[in-house]
């Protein structure tokens, strides 16, 4: 067994979850082209492919190559990529064994990608703001970048968004409806401006079961194969679901309560405005992690007796993606055997 803390994944349910969006997908008639920066690991990217992803999505330049390196072929990194000409080099390199697109949301970006990538095979989707007021431009501003880039002789493959206001209580189904509305009108600028998308791009997790289907062409979920505590306590996922959790040891009852070998740095130290605590155990419901340090947990159990010293317990990350960027291994386990699955893209935030 490996020495805690160490990030175990529960092979049934991370089967369970990546099956269930491939059906809705599937169902649908769209495509799926899940976010692998949740879990970076070639291995689990695999599983999604084999229910049936079209592809993949990355963050950045550096996942995208790890997972052409591995043999992925369909790669777009969701991102408004500012290129130079050592990024615009690594991409066109990539359009050697795989097909690639990149996100951009303005004409200035348009412009300076066809500049450094005239003559590649990288596609090109224009970001659209859906009401997350993060990246992306107002729908009726899409034909003026989607111009730009056309201008160049970049293929536009169409339009995304991320409708991540879908991350706060109660938020979810209006998130996607604001997300259809956004990439609708975004669609119908494009198709007007003799230039329809191919591609109508989005979905998060928390919308995932909302999304409309008769808008979007394109489903790029990543918290779902794994689920973590912000879904738990949205009500998204419920901790049945929950395919990850971090495996501690109990060092020390100070104060009465339970202190944990995991802080934040290998749970994060994410907690949304909406958050409980730092973490929840699913063994203690109602527990809370009340206090976080680097490398200590500090549990309330809300009154239930405290486990000795040396036992283990398992913490739902408030924030997956942070969690499992943090550490070089995940241990998935299935029928009480451990196999260990590099977290092969981490750290490559450029």
């Amino acid at each position: 067994m490996p020495a805690t803390p160490y990030l175990r994944v529960d092979l049934a349910r991370l089967r369970g979850n990546i099956r269930a969006a491939a059906d809705l997908a599937a169902n649908g008639g769209v495509g799926l082209r899940p976010h692998v920066k949740t879990h970076k690991c070639v291995e689990i990217a695999r599983l999604q492919l084999a229910a049936g992803a079209v592809g993949i999505s990355t963050a950045t330049l550096g996942e995208a190559e790890t997972f052409v390196r591995h043999g992925f072929d369909d790669v777009f990194i969701a991102y408004p990529l500012w290129l130079d000409t050592t990024s615009a080099g690594r991409l066109t390199d990539l359009t050697g064994d795989a097909r690639v697109a990149i996100g951009v949301d303005s004409v200035e970006g348009a412009a300076n990608a066809g500049r450094l990538l005239g003559g590649s095979a990288v596609e090109l989707l224009v970001e659209v703001d859906c009401g997350h007021h993060r990246t992306g431009v107002p729908p009726e501003e899409v034909v003026a970048v989607a111009t730009a880039a056309a201008r160049t002789g970049l293929s536009v493959r169409g339009v995304f968004t991320f409708p991540g206001h879908s991350y706060a209580r109660g938020a979810p189904a209006e998130a996607a409806r604001d997300e259809a509305a956004a990439l609708s009108r975004a669609a119908e600028e494009l198709t007007a401006a003799g230039l329809p998308p191919r591609v109508v791009s989005g979905g998060s997790t928390p919308s995932l079961a909302h999304s409309d289907l008769g808008v979007l062409t394109e489903l790029r979920p990543g918290v779902y194969v794994f689920g973590d505590a912000q879904q738990w306590e949205l009500g998204v996922m419920p901790p049945s679901a929950v395919a990850l959790t971090c495996r501690t040891s109990v060092v020390s009852h100070a104060g009465g309560r339970v202190v944990l070998d995991a802080g934040s740095k290998v749970l994060g130290a994410d907690r949304a405005a909406y958050a409980t605590g730092y973490g929840r155990l699913p063994e203690h419901p109602e527990a809370r992690i009340v206090m976080l340090s680097e490398h200590h947990a500090v549990v309330d159990l809300a009154g239930a007796a405290l486990p000795p010293l040396g036992s283990r317990l398992d913490v739902v990350p408030n924030h997956v993606c942070n969690a499992v960027n943090l550490v070089d291994t995940l241990f998935a386990e299935e029928s009480g055997e451990l196999r260990a699955w590099p977290v092969a893209a981490r750290g490559l935030n450029a």
